[in-house]
């Protein structure tokens, strides 16, 4: 039972530490720019050429050293070498001995730095060849890292062109928001005006400055336009009527149109101020009253309408 707790435990705490990673990594991923790593890497690269050519230089200076040793170690050697000959030379052979005897030790000293002489020299080519090899790559990860902070540089600014264009960045996405709020209400109270200007046209609402509206005066002057629209349309058709030919197509050559009933259309005077005739008109007109008749006994001037007509003297 134990195990099993113990088990059950080492697995939550796994799998917190897996949610924590993963946020974590997620956050870090989000406040990465490449731009700065590439910086980073381009320093640390930098910072290990540095070191190389330290090194190159520790080297040098080891195998410099080395090569001063051996040149005291040679000077001392030669001194060695005339000295056992004077001593020889003197009959001193016993000095001349020690002489060779520490020529000898020089001369091994001698071939232990000449070694290590070599071997330095061989370490420095080496690491002047890392040295030149590394300053060419980092020189090649500069270029590189140029491009692509510049390319990285474009395109996040070509995203954020156009998540403005469009609307959905953080900056203008306040700014897309209040403009379609504004049009919303822009169009509302264009609305609320055409209802308002309806019901007052309507007689619904009454106008505050203006006084109430007179609801048979509206009827009235409704009336009142359409009649002025009957009116000039009245005047169009005659117009047309007037332009018209006199003579239609298919008539008579007297004059008289081939209708059904064969009735000549009356005459019009033509002229800026001749009357205008259209059917309305001749459809409105009253009838002719008919003639009145003399009564007898009284005289012609006594009747109504009559007097001015001409006797029967003065028709001949």
């Amino acid at each position: 039972m134990y195990m099993k707790g113990t088990a059950a435990r080492m697995g939550v705490m796994k799998r917190v530490s897996l949610v924590f990673k993963a946020k974590a990594n997620k956050a870090l991923d989000k406040m990465e720019d490449p731009r700065e790593t590439l910086d980073y890497s381009y320093q640390r690269q930098l910072e290990l050429l540095t070191k190389v050519r330290r090194g190159v230089a520790d080297v040098a200076t080891s195998r410099k050293r080395v090569e001063l040793q051996m040149n005291q170690l040679q000077q001392q050697a030669d001194k060695l070498q005339t000295q056992a000959r004077k001593a020889l030379g003197m009959g001193r052979e016993d000095l001349a001995r020690e002489a060779l005897t520490r020529k000898a030790s020089a001369q091994t000293q001698l071939d232990e730095l000449q070694t290590q002489y070599a071997q330095l020299q061989a370490e420095e080519e080496k690491l002047t060849v890392a040295s030149q090899r590394l300053q060419a790559k980092v020189d090649a990860f500069r270029t590189r890292k140029e491009t692509i902070k510049a390319t990285y540089t474009a395109a996040e600014a070509q995203t954020r062109i156009n998540e403005a264009f469009s609307g959905i960045s953080e900056e203008m996405g306040d700014v897309g928001m209040a403009i379609q709020r504004a049009e919303d209400k822009t169009a509302q109270m264009q609305a609320r005006a055409g209802a308002i200007d309806e019901l007052m046209a309507s007689g619904a609402l009454d106008d505050a400055v203006g006084g109430r509206r007179d609801d048979i005066q509206s009827e009235l002057d409704m009336m009142s336009a359409n009649s002025d629209v009957e009116r000039e349309l009245a005047m169009l058709k005659g117009e047309l009527t007037t332009g018209a030919p006199k003579q239609l197509e298919g008539s008579a050559p007297n004059g008289t149109s081939q209708g059904t009933q064969g009735q000549q259309a009356p005459q019009q005077e033509e002229g800026p101020y001749a009357p205008q005739y259209s059917p309305q008109q001749e459809q409105a007109q009253p009838p002719q009253q008919p003639q009145q008749t003399q009564p007898a006994g009284l005289p012609v001037s006594d009747l109504p309408g009559l007097a001015d007509e001409p006797q029967d003297g003065d028709r001949s």
